[in-house]
């Protein structure tokens, strides 16, 4: 144990520190919230998102990373005008769903101190090429 912390201080005392979104995991969830903001599809409170000008970048970099088609790739976002920036990584792998293909991700949202996880769903018609979330929510850690 000693050993561990040594490193940890050593890794520290040089410079080095864990990315925002590894942050993420062991830090708790504040989100600045306004009553303004409208949920997309699957979200159930408008205040359990962060602000919907930020998830516009966020659903992007969804329809980005799954365009690609390629497992373990993360698309990164940022919103120029608040400083809120993210990844989004997909899930497992895509699977039909009535006509349309779906692909569950996971996307990070970092903002200032806040931070927080987010889960959703995107699909697209089996011969499109455009990914649409459909549902976005927070991460509910099992």
């Amino acid at each position: 144990m000693a050993g561990l912390a040594a490193l940890a201080l050593a890794l520290g005392g040089a410079g080095c520190s864990l990315s925002p979104q590894f942050d993420s995991v062991f830090a708790s969830a504040n989100n600045d919230t306004t009553g303004s903001i409208v949920p997309p599809p699957g979200a159930e409170k408008s205040d359990d998102l962060p602000p919907a000008a930020d998830l516009v970048y966020a659903r992007a970099a969804v329809n980005e990373v799954l365009k690609r088609g390629r497992k373990d790739s993360s698309q990164p976002w940022e919103n120029p005008a608040t400083g809120a920036r993210g990844t989004v990584t997909p899930i497992a792998s895509a699977y039909p769903q009535g006509d349309r293909t779906c692909h569950d991700f996971l996307a990070s949202y970092v903002k200032g101190a806040s931070q927080a996880w987010l889960q959703g769903e995107a699909c697209k018609p089996i011969k499109g090429a455009a990914w649409e979330v459909r549902s976005m929510k927070p991460w509910k850690r099992s």
